[in-house]
Order: C-alpha cells, then sequence, then structure tokens
C-alpha cells in the first residue's frame, strides 16, 4: 500500500484515509470509487444498507489493484445480525472471498449476536479484523465484556467540532482506532469557514477541507471522507505532504463543541432493526 497505514490491535495494516460511499448510488459508488483506486487511495468503505457493494466490487476488479492490495471495509445492518448466512451472502455481492473489516453499524437489534456471528467469520478467514460503528461507551464497554476478538475499529461521528474526547480515551486505553465518518462536519459551512482553517490553508497552500483531515491522522483518526468529484476526490488524499505543528493542533482541539450532526434514539435504534434494506435488489 503506497499511503500512510497503520497497525490494528490483531497487526493488520489499514489505510489512515479511504473513501466514504454513504449516499452515493451504484453508479456513483462505482466510479468514485474506480477514481479513488486509480489516484492512490487503497481503502473502501461501503456497507449492506447503503445498496451498493456490488458497485464496489465491480470498482476493485475494473480498477486492475490487485485484490490484496486494497482494504476493504463493509457493515452489517442490525436485521442481518441473526441472518445465519449474512458474512457469505456480503461476500457474494461484493464479488471476493474475503473481507479486510468487518463492522456491526448500529448498536440495535440483537447486536451481540451479530458481533458473535463476526466472530465466526474472523475465525474462519473470512474477515481480517472486526469493529463497531455508531456504538457509544456503554455498548462498546459490553462488547468488550463478552467478546473474544476484541473489536479493532469504532467508527462514529466525529469532526473538530465533536472531538468525541471520551470516547477516544476508552478506545486508546483499549488499542481501538477511533474511525471519522463526517470527518468534514457533513460539509458545515462554519466549520469549514473557521478561521483557524484559513490561516492554516494560506500558511500550507492547502484547502480548510485539507487541514481537518491532516487533523484527523495527526490525531490517531481513521478518516472516511466521501465524494462523487474526482477532484474533491484526489485532494481529500493530497494531505500526507505536511504536518501541523504541536500547537497548531492544540489550537483545533479548541473548537471543539460536542457538536454532533447524527442523533440515533430508542425509537430510531428500534426502527433500524426491524429495516430490511433490500440488499438484492442493487445493481
Amino acid at each position: 500500500m503506497n499511503q500512510a497505514c497503520v497497525g490494528l490491535n490483531n497487526g493488520v495494516c489499514m489505510p489512515l484515509i479511504g473513501l466514504g460511499t454513504f449516499q452515493l448510488s451504484p453508479d456513483e459508488a462505482e466510479a468514485s470509487c474506480l477514481a479513488a483506486l486509480r489516484c492512490g487511495y487503497r481503502l473502501l468503505d461501503t456497507a449492506n444498507a447503503y445498496l451498493n457493494e456490488r458497485a464496489v466490487g465491480r470498482a476493485m476488479k475494473r480498477s486492475g489493484v490487485p485484490r490484496e492490495h486494497i482494504f476493504l471495509e463493509t457493515k452489517l445492518w442490525p436485521s442481518f445480525y441473526t441472518q445465519e448466512d449474512a458474512v457469505e451472502r456480503t461476500l457474494e455481492r461484493l464479488g471476493t472471498d474475503y473481507i479486510d473489516l468487518l463492522l456491526l453499524h448500529q448498536p440495535s437489534g440483537k447486536y451481540v449476536d451479530g458481533y458473535r456471528m463476526m466472530e465466526r467469520a474472523y475465525r474462519a478467514g473470512k474477515v481480517r479484523a472486526i469493529g463497531l460503528s455508531n456504538f457509544n461507551e456503554k455498548q462498546l464497554q459490553e462488547i468488550l465484556d463478552i467478546c473474544e476478538v476484541k473489536p479493532a475499529i469504532l467508527q462514529t461521528e466525529a469532526h473538530p467540532y465533536s472531538q468525541e474526547r471520551a470516547l477516544k480515551a476508552l478506545l486508546t486505553k483499549e488499542r481501538i482506532f477511533l474511525q471519522a465518518w463526517y470527518p468534514l462536519g457533513h460539509g458545515d459551512r462554519k466549520l469549514l469557514e473557521e478561521p483557524l482553517f484559513a490561516e492554516l490553508a494560506g500558511k500550507y497552500g492547502k484547502s480548510p477541507a485539507q487541514i481537518i483531515l491532516r487533523w484527523h491522522t495527526q490525531s490517531g483518526n481513521i478518516v472516511i471522507p466521501g465524494s462523487k468529484n474526482p477532484a474533491h476526490i484526489r485532494a481529500n488524499f493530497a494531505i500526507f505532504d505536511f504536518a501541523l505543528t504541536n500547537e497548531e493542533m492544540k489550537q483545533i482541539a479548541q473548537l471543539n463543541r460536542d457538536k454532533r450532526y447524527y442523533h440515533a434514539n430508542a425509537l430510531t435504534l428500534k426502527g433500524y432493526a426491524l429495516f430490511r434494506p433490500p440488499v438484492d435488489q442493487q445493481k
């Protein structure tokens, strides 16, 4: 892999930046993943619920990049946590015989059963690492108390306005990496137009978005910014030719407001467990 990577708690190497495919149609996901792979990305993130796993698999094959050089990540949806062949069907949609990282998408439904299924897939060699998405500290601790294979990643919303310090402290203690979705604050113009980012962008000849992504990676966060714009995809990847100073990192830390853009209450989570994504109808 020709980019910065981190070693997960089971020794697997994972790129620090990848392409997220949330809210991309199959055609958009295929085109974006292909563009990303061609400009050097090696981490692709998808999910059962995104309904674009087949498209991501097609992009991988079209790219010409050897499968072993691509870090493929996907997520199981709650209504599939008790479906015995959920992993096998996910592999079939992706057109691959293994997944590099498999996550439980939401702390909903029978997620302990879902985690046990991922552990079995891990031991069978179908999955190289497992983890969680959108779990809070309490829910993470529940998994840590019962797991046989420790989660390697916790994917959650994180950006300079929501730095998830308490969660990050627990993750650091347990040697689990935080992976940030909405790393740019859901495109919040107020965040992107913070004077500090404009100042740093001018200093380093970068964009405010590139400054934020660099802050993430220097903080130890793995990031998966999503885009269907080839120019933005290339720009998001061009963050490893400069480094923020310790003082600049501290200044960005002071922007934390514990402001999240995504909120899931008990009713929402219950709905997730009942909803069955039409995965077999995807293109």
